[in-house]
């Protein structure tokens, strides 16, 4: 991208780095230079650390990922200032337990655009406790997809498309 702007995806918990390589290569079809990001599997926490490492200058990256890899990024978004934010999926509650903790506490601390892209089926996020914790953003917009379940395949090349809309803008 000629800005410079480079975007960083980290893959799910089941997942690898290749699992991203559809949103890279879809993102690159539209000018929009990408990186697959490997993290370790575990507590998000201790992957924080690991993705730093793998981005360059925070500042004018996009950083963001699947499921873990979005809440590790979102994570990292929050001890930094990276130029955006992208939550594939993001894994609001434990599957089915939407009464538990919702892993949003470090969300008030983000500070840069983030773009939310969700299926209204996630077993991982039900969509108004997504649309209530959003709140904490400070600058949020959310896509959800009707009949869509925690995987974004179904709608990639949409997804991929709104991901090199909400780069642009930034």
């Amino acid at each position: 991208m000629a800005d410079g702007t480079l975007v960083y995806l980290a893959h799910g918990a089941s997942g690898n780095a290749e699992s991203m390589l559809p949103y890279v290569r879809g993102l690159a079809e539209r000018g929009i230079a990408a990186r697959t990001v490997g993290l370790p599997v575990g507590r998000a926490e201790r992957a924080v650390q690991v993705y730093r490492e793998q981005v360059g200058e925070l500042q004018s990256a996009v950083i963001g990922g699947h499921s873990y890899g979005g809440r590790v990024a979102s994570m990292l978004a929050a001890e930094t200032s990276p130029k955006g934010l992208v939550l594939l999926s993001y894994p609001l509650h434990r599957p089915g337990h939407p009464e538990w903790e919702q892993r949003v506490l470090h969300w008030g601390a983000i500070r840069c655009k983030v773009l939310l892209l969700s299926g209204d089926q996630d077993p991982f996020a039900r969509i108004d406790l997504l649309q209530a914790a959003i709140a904490r953003l400070s600058d949020a917009e959310l896509i959800t997809y009707p009949k869509v379940g925690h995987g974004l395949k179904s709608v990639l090349d949409d997804a991929v498309g709104r991901v090199a809309e909400f780069v642009r803008r930034l």
